[in-house]
């Protein structure tokens, strides 16, 4: 696999211009938009479905719709932005996602609002991918890992915000305005990025693909984005959507399927001399398939976590949504700071950064556990959550961001964009399957048992999950000196 030097992007090495740190803020700020829109929504949907007087099954799709598209066009709108530029597609999907969030917060009704959301969830599908590209394109040694440090503070701050913002806009707009207002806070934000990019990108925005040193839109590999898109959609699509029949589960052999016939046709597209989606080479680097297992199984259970805790507190606790809410924001703030501590110390340190972070998570769930316990049994402060929660935060920054920073090291930056798009595409499909196990199995408890037993069930259950992501690394750092 040949690496693509930076030389051959721009005639200057981009690693030691200054406007790299422009574009940085500006990849940051489309970051704070897409993830502050997601944590808001999961605070508004009670008053989205007041408000537009919803069914059920129309509020699983507003939060399900974003995140079916996001993962279908992750890989493609990564390869794209690596051939034809990453900065047009970068404004492209900061321009889409704008206008959705226009539309979303404008909605007359839950079709109108579902179908904004499905086109969100491609905007941030077009910016994810491009961001990390454009993180391995302009910074290299410690400075990329300051960079994913600074990736991993942003995504804590807007973690930490979303709840509290979104609790304050319904507040203050009530039923009816209150959850318009968390989309529309996303337009000045996303006009800002828009202007931004176009002023500081460098030009050309946009530019033909070629393939093997010709103009040609085979480059693009359309068939294998159609056989990635389809199976990713086939996977995703079971643990999204409600079925009482069960017949949408066959969909996953199907899924499975054509992923295997994408990698046939990658394999065959690749000796036919053309240029891949992704290079399947990559998967022979250790630090890369090792990393992106890492990651899936990371998220396989982080991402419940933040599930069971308002469904606890809410449905048992008696808390309301804004206090719900503050709980979580010890750990979001802590998972800023290590993210940016983490990111700094990654270079030196390498995955013991990671190996200690997963230590502190499952240390973090089963001090949550005794929380919940001590809190049915001996009457202690449910509130003393907002300290095994903070630990659990420190844990996650200490993941994250390093674990990318690795993960991606010795990927050519020729599929910096697609290859970062697989890696966010194993935490989509973490996500969805982590959250659609724990919660059956804690649903599945509830009516034998009790919240606080039902709930301890579902983070221990987290914390094994964390557990194998905790052997992977250890496994890396084996094979890292082994090489």
């Amino acid at each position: 696999m040949t690496e693509h030097t930076p030389q051959q992007d721009t005639p200057t090495d981009p690693t030691k211009d200054p406007i790299r740190w422009r574009i940085l803020a500006v990849v940051l700020m489309a970051i704070v938009m897409s993830l502050i829109s997601v944590s808001v929504v999961n605070v508004a949907l009670a008053s989205i479905q007041e408000g537009l007087g919803a069914s059920q099954s129309a509020m699983q799709w507003v939060l399900s719709g974003y995140a079916l598209t996001f993962g279908v066009v992750l890989v493609s709108a990564g390869r794209a932005g690596d051939l034809m530029g990453r900065g047009g597609f970068f404004i492209l999907g900061a321009s889409l996602f704008t206008l959705a969030s226009v539309a979303a917060g404008l909605a007359p009704d839950t079709d109108w609002l579902n179908a904004a959301r499905f086109v969100q969830g491609v905007g941030s599908g077009f910016l994810n991918p491009q961001g990390i590209g454009l993180i391995q394109q302009y910074f290299r040694g410690p400075d990329r890992g300051r960079a994913f440090g600074y990736f991993g503070t942003t995504v804590g701050f807007s973690v930490a915000v979303g709840p509290v913002l979104g609790g304050l806009l319904i507040e203050l707009g009530g039923t009816e305005i209150g959850w318009r207002l968390t989309f529309l806070i996303n337009v000045p934000v996303g006009l800002l990025t828009i202007v931004l990019a176009w002023l500081w990108f460098p030009r050309p925005l946009i530019r033909r693909p070629k393939n093997n040193g010709n103009t040609d839109l085979s480059s693009l590999d359309p068939i294998g984005a159609l056989l990635l898109a389809s199976g990713v959609l086939a996977v995703l699509y079971p643990f999204v959507e409600s079925d009482p029949s069960g017949l949408l589960w066959l969909l996953l052999p199907a899924g499975l399927l054509l992923f295997y016939l994408w990698v046939l046709w990658e394999r065959w597209y690749t000796r036919r001399g053309y240029s891949p989606m992704v290079d399947l080479k990559i998967f022979a680097t250790n630090s890369y398939r090792n990393g992106s297992i890492i990651m899936m199984l990371y998220f396989f259970g982080m991402t419940s976590v933040w599930v069971l805790v308002p469904l606890y507190l809410q449905q048992y606790a008696g808390f309301s949504a804004f206090e719900a809410g503050v709980v979580s924001v010890p750990s979001a703030l802590l998972s800023a700071y290590s993210a940016n501590w983490a990111g700094k110390r990654v270079n030196d340190y390498g995955r013991k950064v990671v190996i200690g972070g997963l230590v502190m998570a499952v240390f973090g769930v089963l001090s949550s556990i005794a929380v919940v316990l001590l809190h049915e049994y001996a009457g202690t402060s449910v509130w003393w959550l907002l300290l095994s929660l903070a630990l659990f935060g420190l844990g996650q920054g200490s993941v994250i961001s390093p674990n990318q920073t690795l993960t991606l090291a010795e990927v050519p930056l020729a599929y910096a964009g697609s290859s970062g798009a697989i890696v966010q595409t194993g935490q989509r499909i973490g996500t969805s399957v982590g959250i659609a196990v724990i919660t059956a199995i804690v649903f599945a408890v509830l009516p034998h048992s009790s919240w606080p037993v039902a709930v301890s069930l579902g983070f221990t259950t987290i914390a094994l999950i964390i557990l194998l992501a905790l052997i992977m690394a250890w496994k890396d750092l084996r094979d890292r000196r082994v090489e």
